[in-house]
């Protein structure tokens, strides 16, 4: 019976999924490819994909590949030129106006690059789709994806919960 057990133990373990870091609805994220930049992020559950704020954004072709120069949208930034290849090319639906009736919707296609993230002393490479967010608090929108990625659940009532990043 012992060895029963133990054996149902075994193959119960890899469906007990670890529970999911918990995060407050602000975060520090450093960016070790764009000169280890540390920014405040917003952590956004009802957006898909994470979004970096930049400007003077150029997709070029390279040994036949899709890449991406752009400069760090954000206040302090340098003037430094950063280069990627875009992974793909995003399409972000939004509505001109919530409230009209009618079906016309944007469509925005934005490049999308890996990049590593470090949130806390753990660092994932996670999509992040390059677009102007200098209109917004936040220059870093993390979404549901990159979420998954870091095992993460956010508090809305909490704001800076992981320590500085560390990774």
């Amino acid at each position: 019976m012992k060895s029963l057990l133990a054996l149902f133990a075994l193959v119960a373990l890899p469906v007990m999924a670890a529970e999911p870091t918990l995060y407050g609805r602000y975060e520090y994220i450093a960016l070790p490819e764009i000169g280890g930049e540390v920014l405040k992020a917003k952590m956004d559950t009802g957006a898909l994909t994470a979004s970096l704020s930049a400007k003077d954004i150029e997709t070029f072709t390279r040994d036949g590949e899709n890449w991406v120069r752009f400069r760090l949208g954000t206040k302090d930034a340098s003037n430094k030129v950063y280069e990627h290849k875009v992974a793909r090319i995003s399409k972000i639906k939004s509505r001109a106006d919530e409230e009209d009736d009618s079906d016309a919707t944007e469509v925005a296609k934005r490049p999308v690059v890996d990049l590593e993230l470090c949130l806390g002393n753990v660092k994932r490479t996670v999509e992040v789709n390059l677009t102007d967010r200098s209109n917004f608090n936040y220059p870093l929108l993390i979404g549901a994806k990159a979420l998954r990625e870091f095992g993460a659940a956010v508090n809305p009532a909490r704001r800076f919960t992981a320590d500085k990043p560390d990774c």
